[in-house]
């Protein structure tokens, strides 16, 4: 029993996965490695590293296109070459990419190393990408740096223009693993500025904070430290700018939400 699961197991492990199990046909290009098998011919068997032109050495039939061709279609090109030279009657040709450095993407914004980053793997997904990058920038409270939870990502599915916006929040609250996509060579990924706002006046600690989901007035005023002993919660007002950039002032009850880039003030109470 135990040899049969053995060989069971070693059998899925030398099975080659094929791009397209992940939805996406990922597309050879220069700088990447592959491994080719030929069935019942273990000669032509072997890794071959994708030269920059897009071109393998393959034995006997010389050099290979495989640049900008899916895993499948270098397969049957592979294979016509074969058939072509009559080297293999009907070969069935396997391709396993091992590593992947002619995919390459790019995270750019709020992040700490903001940059351009090779995929190893099929397998990378909008998480593990961000990581890569050193994860998003999470400063002090009362430091504008911060990244937000809103990520976007831009690239070409089937030829096509791609783009998808991610919150970060329902894929690790609501442990959303459909949101948490795969990457492909080509995409960017873009992590915006966290929303925030101004607080000053009789606080504490005046400054520019973070803008938690569904963030209050009364929230803003426990992160911004209290009020002064001089402080009053009579005459609050907010300073936003409407769509044309116009501002308002807004007279708010605690429970009022904030906005993006709104300013608190919080008036002297005069008894």
């Amino acid at each position: 029993m135990n040899r049969i699961l053995f060989l069971i197991i070693l059998l899925v492990t030398l099975t080659p996965v094929h791009a397209n199990e992940q939805g996406e046909d990922y597309r050879l290009g220069g700088g990447d490695l592959i491994r080719v098998s030929v069935f019942q011919n273990p000669d032509f068997d072997g890794e071959r590293r994708v030269s920059e032109n897009g071109e393998i050495t393959f034995p006997l039939v010389g050099a290979v296109s495989v640049g900008d061709l899916t895993v499948r279609q270098a397969e049957m090109a592979i294979a016509k070459r074969l058939s072509d030279g009559k080297f293999v009657v009907s070969p069935q040709v396997s391709i396993l990419p091992l590593e992947m450095r002619s995919s390459q993407i790019a995270v750019l914004g709020f992040v700490t190393k903001p940059g351009r980053y090779a995929l190893d793997s099929r397998n990378t997904r909008l998480t593990d990408a961000l990581s890569l990058a050193g994860g998003i920038i999470q400063s002090a409270p009362a430091v504008s740096l911060n990244g937000g939870d809103i990520v976007v990502i831009k690239g070409k599915r089937d030829g096509k223009p791609f783009q998808k916006t991610v919150d970060l929040r329902e894929v690790f609250l609501q442990g959303d693993d459909s949101l948490d996509v795969y990457v492909r060579g080509g995409d960017t990924i873009y992590v915006d500025k966290a929303p925030q706002y101004y607080v000053y006046g009789e606080v504490l600690r005046p400054g520019v904070y973070k803008i938690e989901a569904n963030m209050t007035v009364r929230q803003a005023l426990a992160q911004a430290g209290g009020l002064t002993p001089r402080g009053s919660q009579q005459g609050i007002r907010i300073y936003r700018k409407d769509k044309t950039g116009k501002e308002v002032v807004i007279a708010p009850d605690l429970d009022q939400p904030l906005l993006d880039n709104d300013t608190l003030f919080f008036k002297q109470s005069f008894f």
